[in-house]
């Protein structure tokens, strides 16, 4: 299968800049697989499209306000975004001008809130940074941090919890997982209510995400590792949800590759912490989830993929034409889609 049969016509005025004034309020294209209908809400009518005993699965990761500007001894301006924890105060970090700051370079951000040294390059060009500073390196970054929004967000984000799901609390991503980003608290207590069980895992969302598929064909493609947790509770809210013969309903990609990387053959998952490469694209064979909630993605990128391995790429990518034809907003502060 070639990345070419994953792609679509997207105007670039389609693509969100902002996100909508209410979480909730967005757009929200219903597919069912069963019938192959495609179905036009608000989001906050996914309650209707929830049962009592399913089980919604959620990513609880926390995004770093991990763009910093800062200076060189020199005075000369750079730029970081933290991605991964090495060890203690090292980080894998992206870095630009990349040709101005070699091994042992110091760089000033926040007028010495914090500090850094380069040690090394690493593997594909980012570099091992080791930061200096005095109190909680987090709340030091929720400071003088910036949300690292994608590539194709030009707008200035006002609010740095727009880009943070309400039920964020391990931090640790590059990026939002977005398919959470449009549900509120109230939403949420309202879905609890019907009976609808909720689970977490954790699943720290890397900047591979927004890596562009560069070979040919898609079973060429090395996948990105991303790191994930899930709790023993969780876990058992998820099996109790099998045993009943209920639904598995994944908030998003990122919470769909942990549950599909964990899962036996039955679709039944333990606790477990390690890292994930899986690649989902048509023709897998899912386990666990029974349904999914979505953004709208990229054309030819992996997670176009996925969506489409559990609907079909046809009928994916017709359902894409049409919220193309209604205006839907793309990407990441945009539109939802519920796959049932």
């Amino acid at each position: 299968m070639n990345v070419s049969d994953f792609k679509y016509d997207l105007p670039e005025e389609l693509i969100a800049q902002v996100p909508t004034k209410k979480r909730d309020e967005s757009k929200l294209m219903i597919l069912n697989r069963k019938s192959q209908t495609i179905e036009h809400k608000v989001f906050k009518d996914i309650i209707d499209y929830l049962e009592e005993g399913d089980c919604l699965v959620r990513n609880n990761t926390k995004v770093l306000p991990a763009r910093l500007y800062g200076q060189k001894e020199t005075g000369a301006k750079v730029e970081f975004l933290i991605l991964n924890q090495i060890e203690g105060d090292i980080w894998e970090t992206v870095v630009r001008p990349g040709n101005k700051l070699h091994k042992g370079t110091k760089v000033i951000f926040g007028e010495g809130l914090l500090k850094a040294e380069v040690l090394d390059t690493m593997e594909g060009g980012t570099r091992k940074v080791k930061f200096e500073y005095n109190g909680i390196f987090n709340e030091i970054l929720d400071k003088i941090g910036l949300m690292p929004l994608p590539p194709y967000i030009h707008e200035e984000l006002k609010e740095n919890d727009r880009y943070q799901t309400v039920y964020a609390k391990y931090q640790g991503s590059a990026a939002a997982p977005t398919a959470g980003l449009h549900f509120t608290e109230d939403l949420l207590e309202k879905i609890k209510q019907k009976g609808v069980k909720i689970a977490n895992v954790t699943l720290h969302v890397g900047i591979g995400t927004f890596r562009p598929v560069k070979v040919e064909k898609i079973e060429d493609h090395h996948m990105h590792s991303e790191h994930f947790y899930i709790r023993k509770e969780d876990a058992e809210i998820i099996n109790e949800t099998k045993r009943q013969g209920k639904r598995i309903i994944s908030v998003g990609t990122t919470s769909t590759r942990v549950l599909e990387t964990i899962a036996d053959d039955r679709g039944f998952v333990k606790e477990a912490e390690g890292d994930t490469q899986i690649f989902i694209y048509p023709g897998y064979e899912f386990k666990c989830i029974d349904g999914l909630i979505t953004n709208f993605h990229l054309p030819e990128s992996t997670l176009l993929m996925l969506v489409s391995s559990l609907a079909g790429r046809e009928y994916v990518l017709k359902a894409y034409e049409e919220a193309v034809k209604l205006k839907y907003r793309f990407f990441s502060f945009g539109d939802a889609m519920f796959i049932s």
